[in-house]
């Protein structure tokens, strides 16, 4: 009995430092950059942030478990926690211009190197493993999924370095629920799944 009293005790510690922290992210400008860093719930500096590193902050100024940025090797956002620890990489919603996914219903989605989209939580947490060739936000606890996509461009563009612009038609969509499962997946077109779930763009 007194070795599982002294177990509890020592472990117990543990759990509490590992335990997620909340964060803001500041910026100090200088003649030639930003300059970031961390600064927990109560207003402390915590971290000045390696400037070689980030471009932006997307989710500057805003409390969170995690804040996302740009990354300047062009690996695109990236997501890190308190200790800067890297826990993902943040899905870009439009093709042609950045625009980080936000958290939506609790949830943002992520990639990983081969593209494909899952998603994580509000506390940083990977829920859903990425898997998908595209998916959309939560909405009613469900999101539409698709596959054998292509993307269409909306003109031409005069430059092969301008900004490109593209729809997505994809042959089969679908849906999952919230722990990532495929309730649907067939011949059906996105407005058919649309509407039959009735999801809503946030």
């Amino acid at each position: 009995m007194k070795l599982i009293l002294k177990i509890l005790l020592i472990t117990f510690p543990l759990f509490s430092m590992n335990e997620q922290l909340k964060f803001v992210v500041k910026s100090k400008q200088t003649k030639d950059d930003s300059i970031y860093y961390i600064v927990d719930e109560k207003g402390n500096k915590i971290k000045e942030l390696d400037d070689s590193k980030y471009i932006i902050c997307f989710t500057e100024d805003v409390l969170g478990y995690f804040a996302v940025f740009a990354m300047k090797d062009k690996s695109g956002w990236i997501a890190i926690d308190f200790n800067e620890n890297i826990l993902f990489k943040v899905y870009n919603t439009s093709y042609g211009e950045p625009s980080p996914d936000e958290i939506i219903d609790n949830k943002i989605r992520i990639v990983d190197d081969n593209n494909k989209i899952g998603f994580a939580d509000y506390k940083g947490n990977i829920i859903i493993k990425p898997q998908f060739e595209m998916v959309t936000s939560f909405h009613n606890s469900k999101a539409i999924i698709s596959e054998n996509c292509d993307k269409i461009p909306w003109d031409k563009h005069a430059k092969e370095n301008d900004c490109h612009h593209f729809s997505i038609v994809c042959k089969k969509n679908g849906y999952i629920n919230e722990k990532g499962k495929i309730q649907e997946l067939g011949n059906f077109t996105f407005e058919e799944i649309e509407s039959k779930i009735k999801w809503k763009a946030p």
